[in-house]
Parts: structure tokens; sequence; C-alpha cells
């Protein structure tokens, strides 16, 4: 019986790099697994239908699993609630909660600041890689004062959180807090319908947040506080038909990432448990991958550079972990599907953002041997090269499910 793998490179591909003598980290990388699925699969470019929507992490993987983005994307929010276990009906809407470091303008982070507006800086995304047990004591502390019968915030990982407004709007206009790094928060806070109260609750966590001792425990310790939380990537819960009975599959999602997972469960996959996955261990999740493929016929697998990688100045950084991605995840997964039987694989490779230049990816089924040209790899020139016209990412799994 036929095997069928997705397996989702999340925010790898980039541009060139000056400090990589103009080349992508893929290029730099030593990958012999991906490319030799380019050299006997099918290679191209993916156009994942992205006009006008925002927050583009969890696009992708709406448009991979075949659901168009305009109808059934509403942002990552509803997609971490999913991931979470966090139950909400159409009416809701869910947020984002992601935890920043705010600073004074012209002061450092840790400084006083009365309201968040003019002269607040965001000064780190992330709030320091804040980990997940403390951003656990902090988000119970703003729930413990701010939650009431319709808003509710709830711990995810890391700086990534959830916040439910129970019959809440969903027209106020939000950003990824990523776009504001280094600068005035003031044109960035959430504006339109609604807004005003998702700005009292982010002032009213600030206060929360700001003198909590376990930030002035970061402080002391020379780490960035988790002093601000951001309201971003908000939406609505859309029913979403089952992919499993669409193809008369079982399948299994594998994913640390909540938006991912969460796209996976919206699907109708079967979710491993994220308890028995670590974060960053590549050869875990592939033998986890190996475990629901020998059950199911189709596995779904997104893994993404860690946040350390993406936030990083150092390119080689990314280098290391694409190489690590090829020798622990996809050589592991490539050759114990072979093992298994037949079997047909989906690469796909973004940039992490759906609003970046189009994704590209290899197809092909096991044991195949194409007639590619020499030397042909996993790269983004070399997808670009490729003869194949660009194909839409919410229609390939029409192809990878095809009968023959």
């Amino acid at each position: 019986m036929m095997k069928y793998v997705i397996v989702h490179a999340g925010g790898m591909a980039d541009q060139p790099r000056q400090e990589l003598g103009g080349r992508t980290p893929l290029q730099v990388s030593s990958t012999p697994h991906l490319d030799r699925l380019a050299q006997s699969g099918e290679l191209g470019r993916l156009v994942i239908p992205a006009d006008g929507l925002l927050y583009g992490s969890g696009l992708s993987s709406t448009a991979i699993l075949g659901y168009d983005p305009k109808k059934y994307y509403q942002g990552p929010g509803p997609l971490e609630a999913a991931s979470l276990g966090v139950s909400i009906t159409e009416h809701d809407v869910a947020y984002r909660c992601t935890m920043v470091t705010v600073r004074p303008e012209g002061g450092k982070a840790g400084g006083e600041i009365k309201k968040l507006g003019h002269h607040v800086i965001l000064d780190d995304a992330t709030a320091g890689l804040i980990d997940t047990e403390e951003a656990r004591e902090l988000i119970e502390a703003i729930n413990e004062q701010l939650g009431s019968e319709t808003i509710q915030f709830y711990p995810g990982a890391g700086h990534r959180h959830l916040m439910v407004w129970v019959n809440g709007k969903s027209r106020a206009v939000c950003v990824d807090p990523k776009t504001v790094l280094g600068r005035s928060i003031a044109d960035a806070l959430p504006t339109g319908d609604g807004a005003d109260i998702l700005r009292r609750l982010m002032d009213a966590a600030h206060l929360i947040l700001r003198d909590h001792p376990l930030n002035e425990e970061r402080v002391a310790a020379g780490k960035k506080p988790a002093n601000c939380v951001w309201l971003w990537g908000e939406g609505r819960a859309v029913m979403w038909p089952s992919l499993p009975e669409k193809y008369r599959i079982k399948g299994a999602v594998v994913a640390t990432s909540d938006v991912q997972r969460g796209a996976g469960i919206c699907a109708g996959l079967d979710a491993v448990d994220p308890d028995r996955l670590a974060a960053g261990d590549l050869r875990e999740k592939a033998a986890m991958v190996l475990a629901e493929s020998a059950k199911k016929d189709f596995v779904y697998v997104h893994a993404g550079l860690a946040d350390e990688v993406v936030h990083s100045s150092d390119p080689n950084a990314k280098v290391r972990g694409i190489e690590a991605f090829d020798r622990d995840l996809v050589g592991p997964v490539i050759d114990g599907l072979a093992k298994q039987g037949p079997y047909r694989y989906l690469v796909i490779c973004d940039h992490g953002d759906a609003s970046q230049s189009p994704a590209f990816y290899v197809f092909g089924e096991g044991g195949g041997k194409g007639s590619a040209p020499p030397g042909r790899r996993f790269t983004e020139s070399d997808a670009q090269a490729a003869e194949t016209p660009a194909r839409d990412a919410t229609k390939f799994v029409n192809k990878l499910f095809a009968n023959g």
C-alpha cells in the first residue's frame, strides 16, 4: 500500500547573503539527502495564494494541505487555539498573544513606561527568547487579573501564547510585532473596531508584567524582561472539510509548532502529542514520522529552524540548522519509508512568510530515477531554473494522492 509524506521545511528558504559570498544558506549547506530527492523528483516553484492576507506562518500549511487560504485561513490565532485544545466558536476571536520587550525611547529595557504609545520602542519581539515555564507564570498572572467571562489568556510555548475574546470584534487591524522591532510602537498598536479594548488589555497587562518579581529577576540576571503582550494574528474559527475523508486515508501531523500542528488538526489529522517531541530533536521527530506512517497512510511533518537561529544575525547558524534538518530528519525519514514499501513524497521549503518569494518543492516516488541536469540541488536557484511551471499549492494534494 502506498504511503504519503509531506515534509515542510519552514523558514529555510532565503535571499542571497553577502556574508555567504552572495549565496543563500541552502546553497552553502551540505544537503545530500535533499539533493538526492532533487535529482530523482520533480523540482519547481510553489505559489501560495495569499493576496490581501496577513500573517504568513499559517498560510503555507493551509495551502499545502489543500485548502484555499482566502476561504479557510483566518489568521494564526485559531490554528494555535486548535493546537492548544482551546475550544472557540465562529463568534469568538482568537489572538496570538506574543510576549515582547518594550523600552522607553532613549532608555533601557525595563525602564519605566506609564502607557503604551509614543516614545515606547519595541526592543525584542521574543522577550529575550523567554522559556515556556517562565512565560507560563506570567500569562497565568495576567489571566488571574484580567481574565473574565469574555476574555481568557492561555499559555502556549516560549513567547507565543493565546488570548480568546468570546463574542469579540474581529475587525481591528493588528500587526506582527516583528515588523515593529527597533521602532516606536505608536503607529503599530491595534486600530479599528474593537481596538480600544485591545489597547486597554495591552496597557493593563504591561502594568502587571512591569512589576512582576519574575521580570525583576530577569533584569537582575541581565535578561530582557517580558514586560508587554502583543495582540495580533486574530481570526474566528472556520470549519475545514476533512482531508482524510476526501482522500479516504488515515493521516497524522507531527509538529512542535502550534500553528502547523493546529492546521493539521483542522484538516482532520491525528496530532502527535507535542510532549513526546523535544522541540529541537529532529531524529526523535523522524522516528515519530516513521512510527505514524507504519500505522497510517499519510504524515504531514513540519520542522522549522529554532527561534534562536531564526533571530540570529549569523547566517552560518541557519546553515547548521539546514544541515541538521537534512541529516537528522530527511535522511532517516526517506530511508525508513523505503523499508516500509512504496511511498510518495512532497518536500516544501518556504521563507516562513507566504508574502515573500514563492516557496519551492520537490515531488516524487520512492526509488524513482529522474532525468535531472547533472549537479541539480535542492536550492532556490535550481527550483527557479527548473522548466516546470509554478504550481498552485492548494492543488498539490490532488497530485500527491492521485491514483496510478
